[in-house]
């Protein structure tokens, strides 16, 4: 199966690197941009609190060295506003033009002596009073009536008056806003901008990686001459395909020399026990004692059951090693079960067993016939020779989930719970079985061969159940089903 099968972007390799790699840089621009507002913030506050501290000292030398009389109030008021104008970067109000800066001279008494700003200045002389404002040390007051608060410095005058600068930090605000809506804005843009081209850098170079992985996935069921992709780029990914190459060519001259060895062993076995059976057979046409033909009749029974525990241990063997060589055609599940029914029918009928079949019609698979078949006799085989007469076999064939099953039910006295879960390993057999212990091996061998899988267990009350998962071509798994046949033999 294709690895591009059910796969989209926001599950693949390239999108949750590109999403890591941008939520790490996302989050260090952050804290860069926190220390640098905290960096900016400090500076401002720190040249406000130098221009308040200088003004306000100008503002307390002219008051003690003006004279008390009816043009004080006048000349420490116009010093005042003249004092307003020089704020760097003030943005006016709509509303008043001087409301960014005050200046508040309180009597020796605490009441209000001179007032130049906005408002009447009480509100601001109480929320004074209620702060503890040090010389040469300004400090941060809220006023009634204003939205942000005002950064005020203060000085003593010799007559035992205050003196009080205030300038808003509405201009402070509004540049740190600004600063952060331009940060936001940039950092938004280089984040996307970053996780585009990390996004298409990584999903072009795991690119290759999901080449390699739809050509190695098809690799070794019945072609091992295949190979990855490979590119001249000399990175990691390169390497990993020259390295599966080479692998895959270890794999298939290991293949080909296991193929030499059991083609070799079996040859070199079944010329001997062939010679031996004619041999066997000439003797049993000239033989005319009767007291001599059931001993041979014997020995050819028992050269057969060789010659067959010899192919079916070389096939298991081959297909545990993943090396069983497979001829692929379309093979009709239904058929099949049919032909091997009719041809176990006889046998099935003189031991008093019943067999059944349950089928949903039609049920075409890509497989290698001649081990189907071979599979099948081996399950039927099993049945024939374990379950007790009378007894019911039920065959069932179905299409569910995308796979073909295959459902073997009897009402004989089932497995054996010491051998049940390790029914599918070679030489592992019932107490009361005389065979081999290969033909459930093999069952589960062809099975694993077609990338299916097979499954045991007991039935409540009483009976067996063998279960054989085989996978459908795409274009059958979404076929309608037929109307169910039953055949009763």
């Amino acid at each position: 199966m294709s690895s591009r099968t059910g796969k989209t972007p926001m599950h693949s390799a390239a999108w949750r690197i590109s999403l890591w790699a941008t939520l790490a840089f996302a989050l260090g621009t952050m804290l860069v941009f926190f220390f640098l507002q905290s960096f900016v913030e400090k500076d401002i506050q720190r040249r406000s609190d130098g221009w308040l501290s200088g003004e306000v000292e100008t503002l307390g030398d002219v008051a003690e060295h003006t004279p008390k009389d009816a043009l004080y109030d006048r000349v420490l008021g116009e010093v005042a506003e003249l004092a307003a104008r020089e704020v760097p970067n003030k943005e006016a109000s709509e509303t008043e033009p001087n409301d960014a800066v005050f200046f508040l001279q309180s009597g020796s008494d605490g009441s209000l002596k001179l007032w130049v700003g906005a408002g009447s200045g009480e509100g601001h002389l109480k929320a004074i009073q209620a702060t503890s404002i040090l010389p040469d040390q300004p400090s941060d007051i809220r006023v009634p009536g204003f939205a942000v608060p005002f950064r005020v410095a203060s000085i003593r005058i010799d007559d035992g008056s205050h003196i009080f600068l205030g300038l808003s930090e509405r201009d402070e605000l509004r540049v740190l806003r600004s600063l952060r809506l331009r940060f936001f804005l940039l950092w938004l843009l280089i984040v996307l901008l970053g996780f585009g081209i990390v996004f298409l850098t990584t999903r072009r170079m795991l690119s290759h990686v999901r080449e390699i992985t739809e050509a190695a996935s098809g690799i070794g069921h019945s072609d091992l001459t295949a190979r990855v992709p490979t590119t001249d780029r000399g990175d990691e990914v390169s390497h990993l395909a020259l390295t599966l190459n080479r692998m895959l060519d270890r794999i298939e001259s290991s293949m080909h020399q296991l193929h030499t060895i059991t083609d070799s062993l079996a040859h070199d076995l079944r010329s001997p026990l062939t010679a031996i059976r004619g041999k066997l057979e000439m003797s049993l046409s000239t033989i005319t004692d009767g007291e001599h033909v059931d001993p041979i009749v014997s020995a050819i029974d028992e050269l057969d059951r060789l010659t067959d525990f010899l192919n079916k241990s070389l096939d298991v063997a081959e297909a545990k090693a993943d090396a069983l060589r497979l001829t692929r055609s379309a093979v009709d599940l239904n058929e099949l079960l049919r032909v091997m029914i009719d041809l176990y029918e006889p046998s099935m009928s003189e031991k008093g067993l019943r067999v059944s079949l349950e089928s949903s019609g039609p049920l075409e698979i890509h497989a290698d016939a001649a081990l189907l078949h071979r599979m099948v006799a081996n399950l039927l085989d099993n049945e024939l020779k374990h379950l007790p007469p009378s007894c019911t076999l039920k065959i069932e064939l179905r299409i569910e989930e995308g796979s073909a099953k295959l459902i073997l039910e009897d009402d004989g006295p089932g497995f054996d719970a010491e051998v049940l879960a390790h029914l599918f390993e070679r030489r592992v057999k019932g107490r009361d079985s005389n065979g081999h212990g290969l033909g459930l091996a093999f069952v589960d061998a062809v099975a694993r061969a077609h990338s299916g899988t097979v499954t045991a267990s007991n039935r409540e009350g009483a009976g067996a159940r063998i279960t054989v998962t085989l996978p459908l071509d795409s274009k059958e798994s979404h076929r309608p089903l037929a109307s169910t046949i039953a055949a009763t033999s």
